[in-house]
């Protein structure tokens, strides 16, 4: 059985040989992971949609450099990850934070909408949780809003992180565990409020 890693393999090498159905395959594969996590980045669906896809025309354009140092999933998310952060920051310095912004779960796509739906104890309660936690999600910075969604939504591992993060894995460690420690922060506001 091939891994989806010799898969991933043998698909860039057909790129590099210009075979353009091999490009199609992979974002086919990977699309909805990098729509979902440069939405969750950014908030927007709008501008995840323009990410996601400025993250496919610079994979394709730079495909000829990519020489297998990480895995071809790691490498388009490092070009995800900092479109999506290079947004944040662009959009930080144009407005300020507005505080005490709750956005619905239906504003992270699907699969949040989706996520823990299977036994709904109290549907009203848990969508205000939801949102408390979309909500407070949304206020971390865009490096710790980064770390979590990688780490806690994507499933990512550390030498993922900090190769797509292109920082050092025990940064990442201690950028995720300050990323927590703010999300626990807003939450514990949030549920004040």
């Amino acid at each position: 059985m091939v891994s989806s890693s010799q898969e991933d393999s043998r698909l860039v090498a057909r790129c590099q040989d210009g075979d353009l159905e091999a490009f199609n395959q992979l974002v086919l594969k990977y699309q909805d992971r990098v729509l979902d996590t440069v939405y969750r980045m950014v908030g927007s669906l709008e501008d995840a949609e323009d990410l996601a896809q400025e993250c496919f025309v610079r994979a394709f354009q730079a495909i000829g450099e990519f020489r297998g140092q990480s895995s071809f999933y790691t490498w388009l998310f490092r070009i995800a990850v900092n479109g999506a952060l290079s947004q944040r920051r662009r959009a930080a310095r144009r407005r300020r934070h507005v505080a005490g912004r709750y956005e619905t779960p239906e504003d992270l796509g699907p699969a949040a909408v989706d996520a823990g739906a299977a036994e709904p104890i109290d549907g009203v309660e848990q969508e205000e949780q939801r949102a408390a936690v979309i909500g407070a999600l949304r206020r971390l910075d865009p490096e710790q809003r980064a770390v979590i969604v990688l780490k806690d939504i994507e499933g990512a591992d550390y030498a993922q992180m900090a190769e797509i993060l292109q920082c050092p894995r025990g940064t990442v460690k201690s950028r995720l565990h300050r990323a927590r420690q703010a999300l626990k922060a807003e939450l514990s506001r949030a549920m004040r409020a």
